[in-house]
């Protein structure tokens, strides 16, 4: 729920700007307005599975067993899910996307066509980029010492992965989805108003969601969060820590700390 009411955010920010607004300046726009998402994340306190991804750390260091690993990311994204689609429900039942005469639904429809015709290789890279900067923006709050610290940190590297288009799995659990129900349910009034019908949305379905986009983009925010900046770090900083470790419970037939469930 949180990572959606940075979306709602972002949306609501850019209803009408279409024509109106220079493209890069609007994707500014939406990418700081995002940034509320991990800003109620890191401040509120909830699991995120992008974020998630950097256990992999504990586990290089063999803190915590794959197994346990993987179930909490399995138990993440599930939760993830259910909180996006019980926000995009309770969205559309409350018929935002009517506001600002259709601008608001307009916005979503947009969004989440534009999000399911990318290409698989295409939605691929574009999640790993999106979680390589979501988990650095992670890495950098770890460093924070007040509330205006840790915000600070997570709102540029955020800003920056919404503002050049990059896919967030979490994220799109909530803009395909409204976008769908807003394709169900919307009034022909609805339609009237933003000058589109359904057919125009043809290919926003449950399937294309989630073959086109939902699973490349979750592979993709994996190999940002775990590879490109959990192991690039434990590689050049913990690393030889781990060696030594090792070294040393041979030398004294002490057997490593077990690892946590």
């Amino acid at each position: 729920m949180y990572v959606s009411f940075g979306a709602i955010f972002s949306t609501t920010a850019l209803a009408g700007s279409v024509g109106v607004v220079p493209y890069g300046l609007s994707r500014v726009i939406a990418g700081f307005t995002f940034t509320l998402a991990l800003m109620l994340v890191v401040v509120g306190g909830a699991e995120l599975f992008t974020g998630n991804t950097l256990m992999v750390i504990a586990w290089a260091q063999r803190r915590i067993r794959l197994g346990a690993m993987l179930r909490n990311w399995a138990i993440v994204y599930v939760g993830n899910f259910v909180g996006a689609l019980a926000t995009a429900a309770l969205m559309v039942a409350a018929a935002q996307y009517s506001f600002g005469q259709g601008a608001v639904g307009a916005t979503a429809l947009n969004l989440a066509r534009t999000k399911v015709q990318l290409g698989w290789g295409q939605a691929l890279a574009l999640g790993v980029l999106a979680n390589t900067l979501v988990c650095l923006a992670l890495w950098l709050s770890f460093s924070a010492r007040s509330t205006t610290d840790r915000l600070l940190a997570v709102m540029f590297p955020l800003a920056t992965f919404v503002a050049a288009g990059f896919e967030h799995s979490i994220a799109n659990m909530y803009f395909v989805p409204v976008a769908l129900w807003i394709k169900q349910v919307a009034p022909d009034s609805f339609w009237q108003v933003i000058g589109a019908t359904p057919a125009d949305y043809a290919a926003l379905s449950w399937s294309t969601f989630v073959w086109r986009n939902l699973i490349p983009v979750t592979l993709g925010n994996i190999l940002g969060g775990a590879v490109v900046v959990g192991l690039a770090y434990w590689w050049a900083l913990l690393r030889q820590a781990t060696a030594k470790q090792r070294f040393e419970s041979g030398l004294t037939g002490a057997q490593p700390a077990p690892a946590s469930r």
